[in-house]
């Protein structure tokens, strides 16, 4: 099959969307299919079957590009469509699907309403900006056939399959290299961004001296967060992907206060290495974070992440096998299948076969 991802977000870039996309790729090339990618161009040289669109600086948020336009008469014949954003690329991606009639399914990543909450300066503003924006992409999701996300909740107005896009638990997997073997450490890696709300971490490290703390991760709130830092946390550069293993069995609990996350890949990439997490008791973390994986606290209650934390320190419960759902192989064989249903009828309601019950708190 030869399948087409469609995506305004893409290496150089690192974030959950981008790679999703790079093991979905690799996943499905390693059962025999050809997966091309349309993404927008950068600072990145393409591979085979990488095809960019010509883009500009995102003067909203850094490291991002806007990508411009790409004639569909330049790509290659496509068996079916796989649009990953809602922006030109992911238009371009139906487009190319309605002119040549096949089927198109949409991954709904990011609730890009969120970022208006954190970019702008007045809640009215964002308010009015979420109104206007929300019904836009709920029309154009309406325009695939499937439409896939994560979680049970979008907030979109559209049937959709829940598909959590899956983690690599033969890549994230406990190690016996341990960076901190004398030394209890709470550990972060992402986005230092507004959205994933990082000071919250500076907040309750405070409310711990006890502990250490070690925050990984670059993004434009790096400099903010490394000139209020505590002394008890540590800031570093963003690891290598293949260092991540080592830094998640090292650390004694994972914590993240994000509210924008629509899976969380790097909490459950956490626990894949066998680390509880504590999280903000928020979608998506009240679906994939229970007592048998970690703990949840009330978003801004200081005291109730930091006793979150402690009973992630004191667990004794195996979070790596708690999120066995939450394997790649599940998700690519679910995929294939909606894949393969949608091929064979654009009106077959696709199922999926894993059980994702999690959250029990």
């Amino acid at each position: 099959m030869r399948i087409g991802f469609f995506t305004d977000s893409y290496f150089p870039e690192i974030d959950g969307v981008t790679y999703t996309i790079k093991l979905w790729r690799e996943a499905l090339e390693g059962e025999g299919h050809e997966v091309y990618v349309v993404y927008p161009d950068g600072d990145y040289a393409p591979s085979d079957r990488e095809l960019p669109v010509r883009s500009v600086p995102n003067p909203f948020y850094p490291g991002y590009r806007i990508p411009l336009v790409r004639r569909p008469s330049t790509l290659p014949e496509l068996d079916i469509v796989h649009c990953h954003g809602p922006a030109t690329v992911g238009r371009l991606g139906r487009y190319y699907a309605k002119k040549r009639d096949l089927p198109s399914i949409y991954t709904h990543h990011t609730p890009i309403e969120e970022y208006f909450y954190q970019n702008v300066r007045f809640e009215a503003v964002a308010n009015a900006l979420k109104r206007l924006y929300v019904p836009v992409e709920t029309s154009f999701l309406r325009s695939f056939d499937v439409v896939t996300a994560s979680t049970d909740r979008i907030d979109r107005d559209v049937p959709h399959v829940r598909l959590p896009v899956g983690i690599d638990t033969e890549f994230f997997s406990p190690t016996a290299k341990d960076w901190y073997p004398d030394r209890t450490v709470i550990g972060y890696s992402g986005r230092l961004s507004m959205e994933k709300n990082v000071e919250e971490i500076l907040r309750v490290a405070e409310t711990l001296p006890e502990h250490e703390f070690v925050i990984v991760g670059e993004g434009p709130r790096r400099a903010w967060i490394e000139g209020n830092a505590p002394s008890n946390v540590e800031v570093r550069d963003f690891l290598p992907r293949e260092s991540l293993p080592v830094f998640y069995s090292s650390i004694d609990a994972f914590v993240t206060a994000s509210t924008a996350d629509t899976l969380g890949l790097s909490p459950l990439e956490a626990n894949a290495c066998g680390t509880p997490v504590a999280a903000a008791d928020v979608a998506p973390f009240d679906q994939t974070i229970g007592s048998a994986n970690g703990r949840r606290f009330e978003y801004g209650n200081l005291e109730s992440m930091a006793d979150a934390i402690r009973a992630c320190l004191d667990s004794t419960s195996d979070p790596r096998a708690a999120i066995d759902p939450y394997d790649i192989r599940h998700t690519v064989s679910n995929l294939m299948s909606i894949y393969d249903g949608v091929r064979s009828s654009p009106d077959h309601a696709p199922t999926v076969s894993a059980d994702l019950e999690l959250a029990d708190e």
